[in-house]
């Protein structure tokens, strides 16, 4: 099992978009394997490759008995929006309301550079919208309005991990997306 840290919010990697593959090469499946070992054991539903410190656009995912990955992801988003509780691995223990669509078609290519779409409505869109947001340098709070932001920013500031070098994460074992992504 590869299980890697996970970037805490706070860490620059976070707030810089992503580098497309070029390569879908031997490090490449060793990352998605990275990816995948570290999001099951967290437990989250998604994880980015910029939270293991990697400035590559992929992802993994782990929804409603759904395990996959994309790399080099493009989102069409349907206009029909919903809110609901969102968490994210890199701020343990925080969820807040938070708008997305409700349906998402991302297209890519798999670990072996094969072209694949994938579709899904609710949680599943929730968690590939996450998961590309982090691949543009973007958190979930950013897409808060402002008076929610504020005090997911006080939340933050007062979890007792804010500050800290990135640890291993440990999350509580619901794989609920307000709980864990």
């Amino acid at each position: 099992m590869a299980v890697k840290p996970i970037r805490l919010f706070g860490d620059p990697v976070l707030r810089t978009p992503a580098e497309p593959v070029k390569d879908f090469d031997k490090e490449l499946r060793q990352l998605v394997k990275d990816l995948t070992d570290t999001m099951i054991d967290a437990p989250g539903a998604g994880l980015a490759a910029p939270q293991l410190g990697v400035g590559l656009r992929v992802f993994t995912y782990y929804v409603d008995d759904r395990l996959g990955h994309v790399v080099n992801p493009t989102l069409d988003l349907t206009d029909e929006q919903e809110t609901g509780d969102e968490g994210c691995l890199s701020l343990p223990g925080l969820a807040f309301p938070t708008p997305r669509s409700v349906g998402v078609v991302a297209k890519g290519y798999n670990m072996h550079g094969e072209p694949i779409t994938l579709e899904g409505t609710h949680l599943l869109a929730r968690c590939v919208q996450h998961e590309t947001d982090h691949l543009d340098g973007i958190l979930f709070i950013d897409r808060m309005d402002p008076e929610q932001r504020k005090a997911a920013m006080k939340a933050v500031r007062e979890a007792e991990w804010f500050g800290d070098p990135a640890p291993v994460v440990k999350q509580s074992p619901h794989r609920t997306f307000g709980k864990a992504i």
